[in-house]
């Protein structure tokens, strides 16, 4: 029986990551550039980075066991920067793939 513990963490990881960049982008940086306030900004935006780092480590180590294609793990990794990506990743290559 195959763990899907590392696939789980992944998932988990992935929509963090894609809260992370929504708080980001939407609250602590309007908050910066309207109000003068970086504070916001510098947590959220170490939190995001570290997530986001994570995201693809955990992408890179998945390809072999999750027999991901080229095309796959290209998805995966390469739409990670766009808002709201990792959402999508997570729901249309993740979840089928833990409930297969």
């Amino acid at each position: 029986m195959k763990s899907t513990l590392p696939l789980t963490l992944f998932r988990c990881v992935a929509i963090a990551e894609g809260i992370s960049a929504i708080l980001l982008f939407f609250f602590a940086m309007p908050i910066k550039y309207i109000f003068d306030n970086p504070v916001f900004v510098k947590y959220i935006g170490m939190a995001h980075g570290v997530l986001y780092v994570g995201y693809v480590l955990l992408a890179f180590l998945l390809v072999k066991s999750q027999k991901w294609n080229l095309k796959t793990i290209a998805i995966i990794i390469f739409t990670s920067p766009l808002p709201f990506a990792t959402f999508i990743v997570e729901r249309r290559y993740l979840k089928k793939r833990e409930t297969n």
